[in-house]
C-alpha cells in the first residue's frame, strides 16, 4: 500500500494509449511507481488534463556528426552519390567542436518535439577519424539528462576498399561504440563488407544497423545476403536495415515473399520518408515513383519496423527539424494511409522502434524509468492526423523541457 512518503511526483489525469479513461502516475526514485486511478498519496503533482502521455518518441536512425551543412555547400545535388561526395569533400575539415555544435543543434530540437530515445549513425573512415565519434560521445554525456543516445559506427564510403577504416571501427568499438553499421553498396566487394561487420558485431557482441539496397532496381539486392549471415550467426532480432528502397519497387507477390523473408529472418526495416522520397526517383520525367517502403504494411505482417529521421539539411535531405511526430504525420500521408493505420504510424514511431533497439526499459510501466512525454490531444486516435503540440517532456521524472500553448489575440469587440 502506498504510503505518504511512497512517492516523489504524481502525474494526474495522464491519458495512456492502453487506457480509456485517464489515469495517475506515481514516481519514485524516477522511476514509475504506480499506474491507477485516484493514486491517494501526498506529493508534488502535475495535472495532465486528460492530455495524451507517451513513453516518448524514438528515433532509430540519425546522423547529428553531418547535420546542417547547407550554409557550406551550394546545394544542388539531386542523387545518392552527389550527396555523399559532397559530403565527403567537406568531413576532412570537421572538427570535433564543430560536430559538437551541429549535432547539439539537432539534439535539442529532438528533445523539445519528444524524442526521449535515439540511435545516431557515425561515420568512420580516414578522412574523418575519431573527429565525429568524439564529438558524438560528448553530445551522448552531455544531453543525458534528457535523452538517450545510442552510437552506432559505420563505415559510409567502404570497408574493403577503404584501408584504415575496419582499424578506426575496432577502436570506436573498443571505446563506446553500441551498434555496427554497414554501407555495402558502397563497397568493391559487398558480400566480404556484410561478413565483416557481421565478424566484429559477434566479437563485440552488439547489434547490426546497415544501410542498405537503397535505390529502385529490384533486379539485384543486398538482402539476402544479410538474411543468410544473420542466420548464419543466430542474429535474428539483432539486425535492422535502414532505407531499403528496392522493396518499394517490387510488385506485390515478390514483396510478399520478401515480408515473409525478413519476418522469417528476424530482419527490422527502417524507412526514412524524407530522404528515400527526396533522393529516390528524381530522374523521371513524370510519374516520379515515391520510392517509399510501406513500414505499416510490413509492421502487419510481422515486420519490426520504425520511421526515422536520417539526414537534416544537408545534401541528403535539405530539410528537417527532428520533429518524429511530423516525419510519421508526413509518412502516413505520402504512404496512403488509412485512419485505420494511424495507430500503427504512431507505433512506428515509438513501440516498434523500441523494440528494434531491444529496449527492455522503454514504455510508461510500472517499473520502467519515468520518462515520458504530453501530447495536446486528448484522444490518440487524433495524434498522427492532427499533429498536436509536444507540451512537455519528463527524464527519469525530472522535467526536460515545457512549450507554450500559442495565444489567439483577438481584437476587442
Amino acid at each position: 500500500m502506498l504510503t505518504q512518503s511512497s512517492l516523489d511526483l504524481i502525474f494526474r489525469n495522464a491519458l495512456l494509449r492502453s487506457s480509456a479513461a485517464p489515469l495517475d502516475i506515481g514516481v519514485k526514485g524516477g522511476r514509475i511507481a504506480a499506474i491507477e486511478p485516484h493514486l491517494a498519496c501526498e506529493a508534488v503533482e502535475i495535472d495532465l488534463s486528460g492530455h495524451l502521455a507517451l513513453p516518448g518518441f524514438v528515433d532509430t536512425h540519425i546522423h547529428l556528426d553531418k547535420a546542417c551543412l547547407l550554409g557550406r555547400c551550394a546545394h544542388d545535388h539531386g542523387s545518392l552519390s552527389e550527396a555523399i561526395r559532397a559530403v565527403a569533400g567537406m568531413k576532412k575539415d570537421f572538427t570535433v567542436e564543430d560536430v559538437y555544435a551541429r549535432g547539439a543543434k539537432v539534439l535539442e530540437r529532438a528533445i523539445v518535439h519528444g524524442t526521449t530515445r535515439m540511435r545516431t549513425h557515425v561515420e568512420m573512415d580516414p578522412r574523418i577519424g575519431l573527429r565525429g565519434f568524439e564529438a558524438v560521445k560528448a553530445l551522448q554525456r552531455d544531453y543525458a539528462w534528457a535523452i538517450d543516445l545510442e552510437l552506432c559506427v559505420f563505415p559510409q564510403e567502404g570497408l574493403t576498399n577503404d584501408p584504415g577504416a575496419e582499424e578506426l571501427l575496432i577502436q570506436a568499438l573498443r571505446d563506446g561504440g553500441e551498434v555496427i553499421g554497414g554501407c555495402p553498396y558502397m563497397d568493391a566487394d559487398p558480400n566480404a563488407h556484410l561478413a565483416r561487420v557481421f565478424d566484429l558485431a559477434e566479437e563485440f557482441d552488439v547489434d547490426v544497423d546497415l544501410h542498405l539496397d537503397f535505390d529502385l532496381d529490384p533486379t539485384w539486392w543486398h538482402l539476402d545476403e544479410v538474411c543468410r549471415q544473420t542466420g548464419r550467426r543466430n542474429y535474428g532480432g539483432r539486425v535492422a536495415i535502414g532505407h531499403a528502397t528496392k522493396l518499394s519497387a517490387l510488385p506485390p507477390e515478390r514483396m510478399k515473399a520478401a515480408t515473409a523473408q525478413l519476418a522469417k529472418a528476424g530482419i527490422a526495416v527502417t524507412v526514412l520518408p524524407a530522404t528515400d522520397l527526396y533522393l529516390m526517383g528524381r530522374e523521371a520525367p513524370c510519374n516520379a515513383p515515391r520510392g517509399l517502403t510501406l513500414a505499416h504494411k510490413l509492421a502487419g505482417d510481422g515486420v519490426v519496423c520504425s520511421i526515422a529521421t536520417n539526414n537534416v539539411l544537408n545534401p541528403f535531405t535539405p530539410f528537417g527539424d527532428a520533429s518524429l511526430l511530423r516525419m510519421a504525420n508526413f509518412y502516413a500521408n505520402v504512404a496512403h494511409a488509412s485512419v485505420s493505420d494511424f495507430d500503427t504510424c504512431l507505433d512506428l514511431v515509438t513501440e516498434l522502434p523500441a523494440r528494434l533497439m531491444n529496449l527492455s526499459d522503454y514504455g510508461i510501466k510500472v517499473g520502467n524509468p519515468a520518462d515520458l512525454i504530453v501530447l495536446d490531444t486528448k484522444d490518440s486516435r487524433f495524434a498522427i492526423g492532427e499533429l498536436p503540440d509536444v507540451l512537455m517532456g519528463f527524464k527519469g521524472g525530472r522535467q526536460t523541457f515545457a512549450r507554450q500553448r500559442p495565444t489567439l489575440f483577438s481584437p476587442k469587440r
